[in-house]
């Protein structure tokens, strides 16, 4: 028998735990799904028998989906954010996310279909946000606000100046 982490991140789900575990484990690298656990009873968003709590691993973060039902709603101020190294990488995951009933927003951001908020972040932007040279990062900054998918070549243009 595994010991659980010590820490474990809980995302609440009206009923789609199973399903979110298994898009996250087939999207992103060093993401698994481990248990599903059935209620041993009814409970009130559903009957003995139904999911209930399901153990997976997005990008090496232990996390258990609960199928909570609909009394609480996801909100972005939780949010996993993935570091991408390249374009490529960014629209592979900015794209399975949108395209997959989720929801594109601002500056990196988007939510997948269950809610779950998602900051898909290049390495570069990063780096150019925080670069020491103020004028740099405002640049960097301001492109960054104007988009909805970070745009590398666009990034790297600001920050050229």
């Amino acid at each position: 028998m595994t010991t659980p982490a010590k820490n474990t991140i809980c995302l609440w789900y009206d009923g789609g735990a199973e399903d979110a575990a298994r898009f996250y484990a087939e999207t992103f690298p060093d993401s698994s799904v481990g248990a599903v656990h059935r209620a041993p009873g009814d409970f009130p968003s559903g009957k003995e028998g139904d999911v209930l709590t399901v153990e997976f691993t997005v990008m090496g973060i232990p996390c258990i989906g609960l199928n909570g039902g609909s009394a609480f709603n996801q909100c972005e101020a939780f949010s996993f954010q993935v570091a991408t190294s390249d374009q490529a990488e960014t629209d592979r995951y900015w794209n399975a996310i949108v395209g997959n009933g989720g929801q594109e927003s601002a500056c990196g951001w988007c939510k997948d279909r269950w809610g779950v908020s998602w900051q898909i972040t290049p390495a570069v932007l990063t780096r150019a946000v925080t670069n020491p040279d103020k004028s740099v990062a405002r640049r960097a900054f301001e492109a960054m606000m104007q988009m909805g998918k970070i745009d590398i070549a666009a990034i790297e243009a600001a920050v050229r100046g």
